[in-house]
Formats: structure tokens, sequence, C-alpha cells
């Protein structure tokens, strides 16, 4: 199976494009106002109107209240959700709409333990542990951390560029992988040229696993 492939922290259209012309799976908005690539409403309504079919749009939430949240579906046709707080699975499950959750791969998590809290969700983001920030700080965890045979869709994410993607695909086997500092020319503005080589590298991991 193949490896599925997310860039977040999308602020542009051309972005979005760019990552849809490199054939990207998913593309991620955020919706943290704390974060540099946080998008209004407006804007990610109008990067989403952009997308080609099959391309999830994902909104990425940390903590957010409820009603912040429904706003966001109201104006932004989403379909996944990810959350990267302290919230819970019926927190998560409560709007319909599919999600994943984000696991902070801090030393010594029962990462295992963690996950089954989140029966309704349909898979996991796992992350580099940064206590300041949640997720897009370009740092990578150890990929041996990654559990094994745990019937979820596990997706890599932290410090991941062109330059290591293969290996880390090698290493850790996951179902997706989730980029978004290591394509950027500045925080929220990316590179067509670095998406296409980490498309590239993505594709000779599978290529190696194939052989």
């Amino acid at each position: 199976m193949r490896t599925r492939v997310k860039i977040c922290g999308i602020t542009r259209v051309e972005d979005a494009r760019a990552a849809v012309a490199a054939g990207v799976d998913a593309i991620g908005l955020v919706f943290y106002p704390q974060s540099p690539r946080c998008v209004t409403i407006p804007q990610a309504r109008t990067i989403a109107r952009t997308m080609a079919p099959f391309v999830t749009v994902t909104g990425l939430f940390v903590n957010a209240p409820a009603a912040d949240v429904n706003a966001v579906l109201s104006g932004v046709p989403l379909g996944l959700l990810q959350f990267h707080g302290q919230e819970d699975n019926a927190a998560c499950a409560a709007f319909g709409v599919p999600f994943i959750k984000s696991v902070a791969m801090r030393p010594g998590l029962d990462c295992t333990r963690v996950m089954s809290g989140y029966p309704d969700a349909a898979g996991f983001l796992l992350d580099t542990w940064q206590p300041d920030i949640h997720g897009g700080g370009g740092v990578s965890f150890d990929w041996q951390a990654m559990p094994d045979e745990t019937g979820q869709a596990l997706i890599l994410a932290g410090g991941l560029t062109p330059e290591n993607i293969e290996t880390a695909i090698r290493t850790a086997r996951p179902y997706a992988v989730d980029v978004s500092s290591g394509v950027e020319l500045a925080k929220g503005i990316k590179s067509a040229e670095k998406i296409n080589a980490f498309m590239r590298g993505v594709l000779r991991s599978e290529t190696d696993q194939q052989s």
C-alpha cells in the first residue's frame, strides 16, 4: 500500500495548487490563532474551492471551542478534522466529520494507551513533543518509536524534509506522512520545488520497499 501524503499549513492558493499538481492526498488548513500558518475562514474557503476531486481538505484545531469549529465547518468544505490539543474523544467526534488525533511523542509515552482513548478516530498523527507549540516546529522524534501492529492508520509528522523522507518511511512504515515546515520558504509560504522533491522521495521509498 502506498504512503499517503498531506501538506499542512497551506495559506496560499498557489501553494495548494502546487501540492495538488505534485500528487498529494490531502492539504491542511490551520485554524489555531497562535500559529503563523493560521488562516481565516474566507482564506480557507478560497483555498478549498481550488481543490481537485479526491484531495481531502483538513482543518487543524487546538483546544478550539465547539462554536469556533462549527463556524469553520459552516464556511469551509472540510473533509477531515485534525485535533492537536487536549480534546477527548467525545469532543473530537461531536461534529459528525471524520477526525484524526495528534499524539505528542514524549519520552516514556504509552502511545497505544493514548490511542485507545479515541475509539472514533480515523487515524493518529504522531508528532514530536514540543511543549510550547503544537506542530510545525520542524523537529523529528525517534522514528523507531512508532508502534507496531496497532491496526490504526498512523501518520508520521515532525521534522520531515525532502532530504530525510525516504529514511523516515523505510524506518517507520507509516500509513501516511504529514509535512509543513520541511517544504517551506518561510512560515506559511510553501515551495513548489520542495513539495515536488518531497513527493519524489516518497515515491523512491516505495520503490525501495517493493524491490
